[in-house]
């Protein structure tokens, strides 16, 4: 679907409209975890997708829907969103997490 609406010679309407839906979800499902949270240091977005369409979290409905919280809009604005880009940080995650443990 990210393949089809990406394509810069003949985009797929239907898979970029999936793709505005998914990335107004992710954008609000975010934004109401950071503000759950009081993420101030910021929220971090990984797995497969969001390294590929970073121009599109940049601005438009990801942005959108994470600030859209009402009240709280203005607090949620303050909170930086980053994406995760290193494919293995799954694993870095978890064998740090071993050290951490193996030092117990």
């Amino acid at each position: 679907i990210v393949n089809a609406a990406l394509d810069s010679e003949k985009p797929c309407e239907l898979c970029t409209t999936t793709l505005s839906i998914f990335v107004s979800a992710l954008g609000a499902e975010a934004g109401n975890l950071a503000l759950k949270v009081m993420a101030t240091g910021g929220a971090y977005l990984g797995g497969g997708i969001p390294p590929r369409i970073i121009s599109i979290l940049k601005d438009g409905p990801f942005m959108e829907s994470f600030r859209n919280k009402g009240r709280f809009s203005e607090l949620v604005s303050r909170i930086p969103v980053h994406v995760i880009v290193n494919p293995k940080i799954a694993l870095i995650g978890a064998a740090f997490h071993g050290l951490e443990l193996s030092d117990e």
